[in-house]
């Protein structure tokens, strides 16, 4: 099979990376490491392993958007305002999660002590700069958070697009298996 796939392929690859990284977005934006510190090992752990399968999700949906571009493209009925933030919109939510990846790995490279993710893989080796440490911590919590109401903002958006111009824009990344209630 050729790289990248073809793309009937690629926009089925895409839905099962979009929704499965979903519910990972959404518990790094609810539950935070020290609520699992308080909860004990296994929680980090667990943490732990979330935060590595999200990485790497992110980091193949950049590896798929570097390699041939963004899968989506806006509807017919789609004008003015709504055409014109689609590809922006789109781009800012791939090259956030990117971001969101590249500080999680300035957090380890500037931490003091080796941090592993996914409780097997090293991050980075510790440099011991807590200046940068404390720094890179805030960029990437505000990223994150930021990236939260960007994806709430495409969410908002796409429903507002299939109800309003019923373009059935949500049954473009929806499974099959739940088409019938679109």
């Amino acid at each position: 099979m050729t790289w990248p796939p073809p793309l009937p392929v690629r926009r089925t690859v895409l839905k099962w990376l979009h929704w499965s990284m979903l519910p990972l977005f959404v518990w790094f934006l609810v539950v935070q490491p020290r609520d699992v510190a308080r909860w004990g090992d296994w929680a980090v752990d667990l943490h732990s392993v979330f935060g590595l399968m999200f990485v790497s999700g992110a980091l193949f949906w950049t590896a798929m958007h570097l390699r041939r571009g963004l899968a989506s493209r806006p509807g017919p009925k789609l004008r003015g305002w709504a055409r014109r933030i689609h590809r922006p919109m789109h781009l800012a939510l791939v090259w956030g999660l990117f971001g969101v990846a590249l500080t999680g790995f300035l957090i380890g490279l500037t931490s003091s002590r080796l941090l592993f993710a996914g409780t097997i893989l090293p991050i980075a080796p510790p440099l011991g700069l807590p200046g940068a440490n404390a720094l890179v911590g805030m960029v990437h919590s505000v990223e994150f958070y930021l990236l939260g109401l960007l994806a709430a903002g495409h969410a908002a958006f796409h429903v507002w697009r299939h109800l309003r111009l019923r373009d059935n824009a949500l049954r473009i990344m929806a499974p099959r298996i739940l088409h019938r209630f679109l």
